[in-house]
């Protein structure tokens, strides 16, 4: 299976002998932040796809409060042009998680750990985050996962 970055450069062919222009400069300016991430720093890395789906829904958030903003200033052109490009980064997105998927994540999670013998409180809630916080990786909101697990250990 071909990695995000993979799956990025060869769609900007797709986009080019399709002549969607919106997606295809989209694409482009993902992929040239993404190799100024890689080279910025003393040494150059290589962004894996957890990383890389970081930055594209940083990206994405990006365009689409730009999009308020020029709706705000009656620029509706413009925002429609933001809302465009963040919707051709939202589809290199994880489909996201309900809330429903959350808390059955939460729970599995706790039921591991109760099964373990760990007596858990509200002192356990980072035993409770962590494999809950892997499993849910930019699919939900960080804050309302806190917010679930808490009211779980309560």
């Amino acid at each position: 299976m071909p990695t995000l970055k993979e799956r990025l450069q060869a769609d900007v062919v797709t986009h080019m002998k399709s002549g969607n222009k919106t997606a295809l400069i989209t694409v482009r300016n993902v992929l040239g932040e993404i190799e100024t991430r890689e080279k910025s720093g003393k040494e150059p890395v290589t962004l894996d796809d957890a990383q890389l789906t970081s930055l594209l829904q940083k990206e994405a958030s990006k365009r689409r409060e730009t999009a308020e903003i020029y709706a705000a200033a009656g620029e509706d052109d413009r925002a429609a042009a933001e809302v465009a490009e963040a919707e051709v980064i939202e589809a290199y997105l994880p489909a996201p998680l309900t809330r429903e998927d959350v808390e059955k994540i939460v729970d599995d999670a706790i039921a591991a750990l109760a099964a373990d013998g760990t007596e858990l409180t509200m002192r356990q809630m980072g035993q409770v985050m962590k494999p809950v916080t892997a499993e849910v990786a930019g699919r939900f909101d960080g804050k309302a996962v806190s917010e679930i697990v808490r009211a779980k250990l309560a």
